[in-house]
């Protein structure tokens, strides 16, 4: 018969097989731990994304009716206009990402639309395509993800977040080309010089080539592994005052129409002559735009974006693996 005494040194026989099993267990764990919030990121670090939405001309014209309102303060909703955007994402980092992008948006703005006196009698207007090429920096500190917070497939536990919220700077370049419109037609308005560029005293020609510094937040929805859904809110301050071809004072009308004709000198100077202005707004001289306080403008669009999944081997075992993964760090 066989004791306990007897039974004590055939489990102590067994315990290093235990030990070994257990520890081969742990270490399996912590590899799909690892693989999981270390590696498995970089298989979808590329990403392409569109979007569709508005944009909005914070500048001189138009606005509310006071003169001066800063920022947002002197945003006119009526003249929104489209906006779209192509990008190309790659993230260097889990949480960081460089970001390409093409935009396209319309800009405008009308004096008609303000009951400040000053800028309703200046009657200018204008609208201006804006063809933008940007890199920025994105930083994601919540990012979008399914699945659960647990390496064992089968556990149901905490689910991870759906929703995921960045931030974004960089630099811009950006091209336009401002227009009024002229007998029921848009006329370019820089080669007409409306205050008086490359004339003996006024300002020299400005490019239609400037720079801008976008700065903006974003959040996004998961719908699959590949795709999720997207709002961003964009603001561009760029290092020109012509978007809308009004920078700094009138130049004398009667040497704009000697020099470029009667289209010119109407367009430099459609004033109302409205009643109760003090002297004479408009003469050579006086205020037309504030050079001091350059052009910004606003994109707000959807967007969907969609990842490229790119596996590290060909092998048909990796790729089910990661196809069936459910489980998300």
């Amino acid at each position: 018969m066989t004791g306990p005494e007897s039974m004590t040194p055939r489990y102590a026989r067994l315990l290093p097989s235990i030990l070994l099993v257990t520890m081969l267990l742990a270490g399996s764990v912590a590899h799909a731990q690892y693989f999981r919030q270390s590696s498995y990121w970089k298989t979808q670090r590329q990403e392409l994304s569109l979007g569709f939405g508005i944009s909005n001309f914070l500048g001189e014209l138009g606005g509310r009716n006071q003169i001066g309102s800063p920022f947002l303060w002197d945003l006119e909703l009526s003249q929104t206009r489209p906006a779209a955007h192509f990008d190309y994402r790659y993230y260097v980092a889990q949480r960081l990402a460089l970001r390409a992008r093409a935009t396209y948006g319309v800009m405008a703005g009308n004096d008609n639309l303000t009951t400040e006196p000053f800028r309703q009698n200046r009657n200018l207007s204008f609208k201006s395509d804006i063809y933008e090429g940007s890199l920025v920096i994105e930083v994601h500190p919540y990012k979008e993800e399914l699945g659960h917070y647990h390496s064992l497939r089968g556990v149901q536990g905490e689910k991870s977040s759906r929703i995921g919220l960045y931030a974004f700077a960089g630099i811009a370049a950006f091209y336009f080309d401002p227009k009024a419109q002229f007998e029921n037609q848009y006329v370019r308005l820089k080669p007409l010089g409306t205050e008086g560029q490359g004339l003996p005293g006024g300002p020299a020609e400005y490019s239609n080539i400037a720079l801008g510094i976008p700065v903006g937040v974003g959040v996004r929805k998961a719908l699959s592994k590949n795709m999720s859904l997207g709002l961003e809110i964009q603001y561009t301050k760029t290092f020109t005052d012509y978007i809308d071809d009004v920078s700094t004072e009138y130049y004398d009308n009667d040497l704009i129409r000697a020099a470029n004709g009667d289209q010119a000198a109407f367009l430099a100077d459609p004033s109302l002559d409205l009643p109760g202005l003090f002297g004479d707004p408009t003469a050579a001289g006086q205020q037309r735009g504030d050079s001091s306080d350059l052009d910004a403008y606003l994109f707000m669009k959807f967007q969907i974006h969609y990842k490229l999944t790119k596996y590290k081997s060909s092998g048909k075992k990796y790729r089910t693996r990661i196809r069936r993964q459910k489980i998300v760090f």
